[in-house]
């Protein structure tokens, strides 16, 4: 029986949101599944593929071949909205805010097409589309709500993404998020402390924050130091145990945040900082407002105050004009920073900004020889970082879905507080996503950690109490209405490998 036959058995309509892009994306995503699910529509199983009532695509613009993708996508969806009417197609995101009416043109068996911007419109315009039977286009210039103040189906009872801020001030000449995102617009600390404090109180108790600049926070409200007074008032939120934060620009990386990081105990040692050129040459073309030096400077001083910090970074290669010279200089400074992991991208064109009509563009096969050094030297300083790593005792909060083999290795894996990926024995002891078990690192791979020993302490939390309620709730409800088990996760704490969006 397919998903649309079991949701009219028992009088309910099915959805299903796929996403692509960045953690934003990913964060919109539950907002728009909790709009739905505030409809009255239930999720479609996993695996569905395009068995739903409702399909919403919410897509990403920086890749050069988005667009491709997505009506790849709706093609494969347009026999299917055929033998079924009343089946409807969504699609919003950064490329609907793009393109517009083009995707009607293109694509014309689509119902809804809405933007980055107004979200919370979408159960609106579907009954709209609906009721009227014709598409329904509507792009909001400005953002219209916060995507935090909108319902949500998060797909972790223990772990949360709150957006701070949205859009972004810079001019970076790869990226086409300012023109999608708009300027930057923050939200009121009372706002955001509220919104973790009501996450606490349900269980959660591990928060993201999350912006495309994120440490610029304060800028829209004319306070340079907000964001680490910010910092220092999550650490004072009763039950939450790990703050992180995501994508920091070192142009707004300031002494204070260092500090905040440094004092505020549940500010995880994690930090992700994005590099994307070492050449200062480069870094000018990209409109990149820091040069090598600065960059290394703010490494040093957060390895001085966080001596165990785990850095990250992403790095595009083969930007227009690269020399090998300039290139010579990434290596250079992925050698003096030696980061944990480094999201490595080949540059590719973002249509509708200035690189993409840049001079000098580099030719694929020497992209490709440069990529592969850069992988291969990032490959070796992460080994060698995380054999650094054994021998240490780690708190690690288990985590959900993220040990592919876990079923087969008899293991259980979680997260560090540096964020780094552990793979661990599975105590006698019931565990449950959320809660925290103390183990000894026994083996480092490039990649992830292991603790092959007994685990040395089992904490069960309110998170894993918070988890364990929600996942009897859903499979009560799954035996009703035959739905089947949602995937529930903690969110990924690094950046999506499409980079852009909130990677700044």
């Amino acid at each position: 029986m397919s998903s649309s036959d079991r949701s009219q058995a028992v009088g309910v309509k099915t959805y299903e949101v796929r996403t692509y892009g960045c953690q934003m994306n990913v964060h919109d995503s539950e907002r728009l599944s909790g709009l739905l699910e505030d409809a009255g529509y239930v999720r479609a199983p996993e695996g569905s593929n395009g068995d739903a009532d409702v399909v919403v695509f919410n897509t990403c613009a920086v890749r050069e071949n988005a667009d491709n993708k997505l009506y790849g996508n709706l093609g494969h969806l347009a026999p299917m909205k055929t033998k079924r009417p009343g089946m409807q197609i969504a699609v919003g995101g950064c490329l609907a805010q793009k393109d517009r009416d083009t995707i009607v043109k293109r694509a014309p068996w689509v119902d809804v097409v809405f933007g980055t911007h107004n979200i919370g419109k979408l159960p609106v315009l579907l009954e709209r589309a609906r009721v009227q039977e014709e598409a329904q286009v509507e792009i909001a210039e400005s953002l219209e709500a916060f995507p935090s103040t909108l319902p949500t189906r998060r797909e972790s009872a223990y772990a949360a993404w709150v957006s701070i801020s949205v859009g972004c001030n810079n001019t970076c000449t790869f990226c086409i998020v300012p023109a999608l995102r708009g300027k930057e617009k923050d939200r009121r600390t009372g706002d955001i402390l509220a919104e973790i404090e009501a996450l606490v109180a349900e269980g959660v108790s591990e928060i993201t924050l999350l912006g495309q600049n994120v440490n610029a926070y304060g800028s829209d409200i004319g306070d340079r130091e907000a964001f680490s007074k910010l910092l220092r008032a999550c650490g004072n939120i009763d039950g939450l145990e790990r703050v992180r934060f995501t994508s920091p620009h070192p142009r707004d990386f300031t002494d204070d945040v260092i500090a905040a990081m440094a004092e505020t105990p549940n500010v995880m040692p994690q930090l992700h900082m994005p590099l994307q050129s070492g050449s200062d040459t480069v870094l000018k073309a990209m409109r990149r407002s820091y040069r090598q030096e600065r960059y290394l400077g703010i490494i040093e001083k957060v390895r001085a105050a966080i001596p165990h910090a785990a850095i990250t970074t992403d790095i595009i290669v083969g930007f227009p004009g690269e020399t090998d010279e300039d290139f010579e200089q990434t290596l250079h400074v992925v050698r003096e920073a030696r980061f944990a992991q480094a999201f490595t991208f080949q540059y590719s064109k973002r249509p509708g900004t200035p690189a993409a009509t840049m001079e000098n563009q580099i030719p694929k096969q020497v992209v490709q020889s440069r990529y592969e050094r850069l992988v291969a030297l990032q490959e070796e300083i992460s080994w060698e970082e995380n054999k650094k790593q054994v021998g240490r005792t780690f708190e690690l909060m288990v985590a959900e879905g993220e040990g592919r083999k876990d079923d087969t290795t008899h293991r259980l894996s979680g997260r560090a507080p540096d964020n780094r990926l552990v793979h661990f024995t599975k105590p006698e002891q019931a565990v449950r996503p959320g809660d925290v078990v103390t183990v000894e690192i026994t083996y480092a791979a490039p990649h992830h950690l292991l603790a092959e020993g007994a685990v040395l302490d089992v904490r069960r939390t309110r998170a894993g109490d918070a988890w364990e309620k929600r996942n009897a709730a859903v499979q009560a409800k799954s035996a009703g209405v035959l739905l089947g088990l949602p995937k529930v996760g903690v969110p990924e704490p690094l950046p999506a490998v499409t980079g852009g969006c909130a990677v700044d």
